[in-house]
């Protein structure tokens, strides 16, 4: 039987290779920010920026090559879920523990997926937008520009295929495993839940306070939710949303409102 300290010494062990190490460098970055003479509400965050903007083939390359790394250690964390299930996990009669299925990472309900993903996005987004505004204004959050890719014919099919990324890792990590492994190792619901929303917030530190704020909000929605509903598939629609819009929108906006 899988003892608790080695279903937490896992839990960190992922973390450490994925969004664990993200919010450590982020900490780092919001210390590095904080100490310049510039303000924090002076600088700006960088995101989706181009590698070789002179050469675009190469910086497709570059751009896909960061995507599907990037939903590796997602991937992962499934693996482990079904290769070590923990207690409380039957076998199927093939041997195998559908991890993806407990987790609700799967196609088989596509449409209330979708539904509660979009509607779930359209009540995070407009008050996540509001925060980012109110932070900015009183000079605790970076600019924050979302899309710097070279204006090439894959800019838009590639912050698509990133926003994607961003959902997968970030929602089957933070939550489908870490709730499922903090729960095994013996931890109560409203713990996993603000342990996961604060590393959450963690790793957007680097976009200042605000960032951290809206993105620990989301994760104790998300995480709320997820224990409800047991399927992590609609936050992860979300999450694709809310990344696609932020991306999308900034990059074909950002010449023409000032104010982002």
């Amino acid at each position: 039987m899988t003892s608790r300290r080695s279903l937490l010494t896992e839990t960190w062990l992922v973390l450490g290779v994925s969004l664990g190490a993200s919010a450590i460098w982020s900490v780092l970055r919001i210390i590095e920010r904080l100490t310049r003479e510039v303000a924090l509400s002076q600088q700006t965050s960088a995101m989706n920026s181009s590698v070789t903007p002179d050469r675009p083939w190469l910086d497709l390359a570059y751009q896909l090559v960061g995507i599907g790394l990037g939903v590796v250690p997602a991937f992962l964390a499934l693996h482990l879920l079904t290769s070590r299930p923990g207690p409380g996990v039957a076998a199927t009669a093939h041997g195998e523990h559908p991890a993806y299925r407990l987790a609700g990472f799967d196609l088989r309900k596509p449409l209330q997926d979708t539904v509660r993903g979009t509607a779930l996005a359209a009540a995070i987004g407009l008050p996540g937008l509001a925060l980012y505004a109110a932070a900015k204004a009183i000079g605790i959050n970076t600019t924050v520009a979302a899309a710097n890719l070279a204006g090439a014919w894959w800019t838009i099919p590639v912050l698509v295929l990133a926003a994607a990324q961003n959902a997968i890792l970030e929602e089957v990590v933070m939550v489908a495993y870490l709730f499922r492994r903090w729960a095994q190792a013996g931890w109560n619901q409203w713990t996993i839940i603000v342990v996961s929303a604060l590393i959450r917030g963690s790793y957007h530190l680097y976009q200042g306070f605000g960032g951290f704020i809206g993105n620990a909000i989301m994760g104790v929605v998300f995480g709320w939710i997820y224990t409800r509903t047991k399927r992590v598939m609609p936050l992860v629609v979300a999450h694709t949303l809310l990344d696609v819009v932020a991306f999308v929108g900034y990059a074909l906006l950002k010449d023409h409102l000032t104010w982002l």
